[in-house]
C-alpha cells in the first residue's frame, strides 16, 4: 500500500497501540447460516485466546484423537485476539466435544449440521477493538473518521498480514510470475527483517546472504520447512536455482502468488482512491449480493439513475483486479489504472495468463469498497484509550479501518499479532 494514502487524509488520526493484550482485539464471526440441529457434523462454537485458527484446530484434533482434516472452519482468525468462531467436526459424538477442556479454548455450544464448514461460509465479522495510548483528543478524532467510513464505505484493501511476517510475500510471488527462481529463493531464505525477533533465524538469513549455505541450513529451526527444503535443494543441485525452486510445494506457491495478486489490487485501489466509489464508463460493477460483475456502459443494462441508486444503496460498487487467466478486464480509464500498475511491476496482462510455476491462477474481480456497519465509538477503561466496534463483510480487514483511524504513516506496523504505535 502507499504509506500515506488515506481515504480520510483530511481528518487527523488518533495514534495509539492495538493488541497490547488479546482482550483488546475481540472478533465474533457472523455465520452465513445456522446449524439445522442434525447431521453428521458437530458444529462447535469456540472462544479462543492467543491462538491462530490452525493452532486451535490442531489442539482440538489431538484432544479428540482425530485427523485435523475432519475439522472445518469458515474463516481464519488472528492469534493475538479473543475470537469466537464456528468449527465443524465430522463424525464425532457431541458429548465428547462438550467435555473438551483445553487451555486457551472454551467450547460455547455444540449443535449438528449436514455439511462441513468451508472457507467462505461466513457472512462477516463483528469487531470490538481497543486503541490504547492514543492522543488526548482521540475520541473526538475517531468519531468523524468512523462515520465517514460508515457513510461512504471502506477501501477494500488487503491488510499487510496478507503479505507474510516480513511483508514481502508479494515480492516472492512476483519473482515466481516472472520465472526468476533465484530472486524468489533469495527472498525466502535471505532478506533478514527487523520484524523478525528470533536471533537464530536472523543469523541463518545472514549466513545465506554471505554464501554459507551449510551454516544457514544448520541454523534454521526445524519449523522453517520451506527455507530448509530450498537450502537442501540448492546444495543438492549444485546451485541450480531452477531445480531448487521446485521444492516449494504448490500450496506455498499459491500463497506467494495470491500475495502478489493482492499487492496489484491494492496498488490499483490506491491509484483511484478518490473515486473508489464512483462507477466510471468501462468499469465492471461488483454485485455485493453474489460477487458477480457486469460492465458499466453509458447506455448499458441500467440507466445512469438506476446505477446511481444501486451504488448509493451499496448494492454495487466498482471492482478491481485479482489477476488470472479467467479474470475479466474493464475498458477505458479503469483498464488504464490496472495496466499502469502492471507496467510499474514490469508485467503485461498476458504475463498473468500463463501458468505460474505450475500454478494456474484463475483470478476474479474484488469490490474496491465494502460497507462498515453498526459503528460505535466509546471511551476505554482509562484516559488514553478508546473502543471502536463495527461489522465488516467476510474477506475484509479490520486493520484497514484502524489504518484510517490511527494514521500511523507506517503500514508495516499494522498486522496480526503485534502492537503498533503512531500519531497523526
Amino acid at each position: 500500500m502507499y504509506p500515506n494514502a488515506y481515504l480520510t487524509r483530511d481528518l487527523p488520526g488518533t495514534g495509539g497501540v492495538i493488541k497490547a493484550v488479546p482482550e483488546d482485539f475481540v472478533v465474533h464471526e457472523i455465520p452465513l447460516y445456522e446449524p439445522q440441529g442434525e447431521g453428521e457434523h458437530a458444529y462447535v462454537q469456540i472462544e479462543k485466546r492467543g491462538l491462530t485458527t490452525f493452532e486451535a484446530v490442531a489442539r482440538i484434533a489431538r484432544a479428540l484423537r482425530i485427523s485435523d482434516h475432519r475439522i472445518g472452519y469458515a474463516g481464519l482468525k488472528d492469534s493475538r485476539a479473543v475470537t469466537r468462531q464456528m468449527l465443524s467436526i465430522h463424525n464425532v459424538d457431541s458429548a465428547r466435544v462438550e467435555k473438551l477442556d483445553l487451555a486457551q479454548i472454551r467450547v460455547l455450544s455444540v449443535s449438528r449440521h449436514t455439511n462441513k464448514l468451508r472457507t467462505g461460509h461466513l457472512y462477516g465479522n463483528r469487531f470490538r477493538i481497543t486503541v490504547r495510548e492514543a492522543e488526548p483528543e482521540a475520541l473526538e478524532r475517531a468519531e468523524p473518521i468512523l462515520r465517514y467510513l460508515e457513510a461512504r464505505g471502506m477501501p477494500n484493501a488487503f491488510g499487510v498480514q496478507r503479505f507474510g511476517s516480513r511483508r514481502d510475500a508479494h515480492r516472492i510471488g512476483r519473482a515466481l510470475c516472472l520465472d526468476d527462481p533465484k530472486v524468489a529463493i533469495d527472498r525466502i531464505i535471505g532478506n533478514p527483517s527487523p520484524l523478525e525477533h528470533n536471533t537464530g533465524v536472523l543469523q541463518a538469513r545472514r549466513l545465506y546472504e554471505s554464501g554459507d549455505l551449510e551454516g544457514a541450513l544448520h541454523k534454521f529451526p526445524v519449523p522453517y520447512r520451506v527455507e530448509r527444503a530450498l537450502l537442501r535443494g540448492v546444495l543438492e543441485s549444485g546451485g541450480r536455482y531452477d531445480e531448487a525452486v521446485t521444492k516449494i510445494d504448490k500450496k506455498m506457491r499459491r500463497l506467494y502468488i495470491a500475495a502478489f495478486q493482492s499487492h496489484l489490487f491494492n496498488m490499483t485501489l490506491w491509484r483511484r482512491i478518490d473515486e473508489f466509489d464512483v462507477l466510471m464508463p468501462g468499469d465492471l460493477a461488483y454485485r455485493h449480493a453474489n460477487g458477480s460483475v457486469f460492465p458499466v456502459e453509458e447506455h448499458g443494462e441500467f440507466g445512469p439513475e438506476a446505477l446511481a441508486e444501486r451504488l448509493a444503496a451499496f448494492e454495487i460498487s466498482p471492482s478491481g483486479p485479482l489477476h488470472g487467466y479467467k479474470m475479466v478486464h474493464p475498458i477505458g480509464r479503469p483498464r488504464f489504472f490496472e495496466d499502469e500498475v502492471l507496467r510499474d511491476e514490469g508485467l503485461t496482462p498476458e504475463d498473468l495468463l500463463q501458468p505460474m510455476r505450475n500454478v494456474r491462477v484463475k483470478g476474479e474481480r474484488r469490490s474496491l469498497r465494502v460497507p462498515v456497519r453498526d459503528v460505535t465509538i466509546e471511551p476505554g477503561d482509562d484516559d488514553t484509550s478508546i473502543v471502536a466496534s463495527f461489522v465488516l463483510p467476510r474477506g475484509s480487514y479490520a486493520t484497514i479501518v484502524l489504518r484510517e483511524v490511527m494514521k500511523t504513516g507506517d503500514d508495516n506496523l499494522v498486522f496480526e499479532g503485534e502492537s503498533y504505535r503512531g500519531g497523526e
